[in-house]
């Protein structure tokens, strides 16, 4: 694997395993244990329990389904580990995450952005763990979404940018090593002012940025061009300022990582 510091192109196969295929939904009746996991309807994407690394402490994530190597694509609990297996993450009336330890004390929990009446929560095969109501799949009406809180990875379909109504950031932040997904100190943000660009930050430091997109890409970033993996788009709206990219193929297997390094690696 070869990156190259700031933008880096990382290609890497992997083995493809058959996995069996349980329900895609979470119920407030149906709590998930430690060792229990739904799985997206195609199979590509897991949620439930890991230990990322050579560590014992437990986290609750998504991962890719289809693969041999756990690879962790989003982490809820990336800052409160559990350092035992008596996890059990509850969606509650209200339309909550819950996150519960051993005492049944809450280390994490997601947020709505309306009150629910029959919330479920959906793990879809774009890896986006997805509160909504129960037979709405109107993305534009869902409670909470993971997608708005990306940790150090960044899917298809997901946005880098901001919400300019809400305020809402959606950024980058590097795990502080392979064995600790607590955020490092490397991150991707955008920068909303006069032409808005993205810079990579060490230790809020500015190591890198992007340059103003100029219709085709960014100024700074000759490397971004059209290819047969995946599409990009720059939206600037009143609403809106993101980046955000769209495989043209499903079956691929892709993401795009700021690593503790500095690099951003697209596999």
């Amino acid at each position: 694997m070869e990156c190259i510091p700031m933008l880096a192109f990382c290609f890497i196969s992997f083995l493809i395993v058959r996995v069996a295929t349980p329900t895609d939904t979470m119920h407030t009746t149906q709590p998930i244990r430690d060792g229990d996991s739904i799985v997206s309807a195609g199979g590509t994407y897991k949620l439930g329990f890991f230990s990322p690394g050579k560590s014992r402490n437990r986290y609750l994530g998504i991962w890719y389904g289809k693969i041999s190597a756990l690879t962790p694509v989003w982490v809820a609990n990336r800052e409160t580990p559990l350092n035992d297996s008596s996890g059990v993450v509850r969606l509650t009336n209200q339309g909550l995450l819950v996150l519960l330890n051993r005492s049944g004390s809450i280390i994490w929990s997601s947020n709505t952005s309306a009150p629910a009446g029959n919330p479920v929560a959906k793990l879809l095969d774009s890896g986006n763990l997805v509160v909504k109501e129960e037979g709405d799949n109107n993305p534009e009406n869902s409670l909470w979404q993971s997608f708005e809180h990306p940790g150090n990875t960044l899917l298809p379909g997901s946005k880098l940018g901001r919400n300019r109504i809400t305020g809402m950031d959606w950024h980058l932040t590097s795990w502080r090593s392979p064995d600790d997904p607590s955020s490092g100190n490397i991150s991707i943000i955008l920068i909303p002012c006069g032409y808005p660009e993205y810079a990579w930050l060490e230790d809020s430091n500015v190591k890198y940025r992007t340059g103003p997109w100029n219709g085709l890409g960014f100024s700074g970033l000759p490397r971004l061009k059209p290819n047969p993996i995946y599409t990009f788009e720059f939206v600037f709206n009143d609403k809106e300022i993101f980046f955000r990219e769209t495989l043209i193929n499903n079956s691929t297997l892709w993401r795009a990582v700021a690593s503790q390094n500095g690099d951003f690696c697209r596999n």
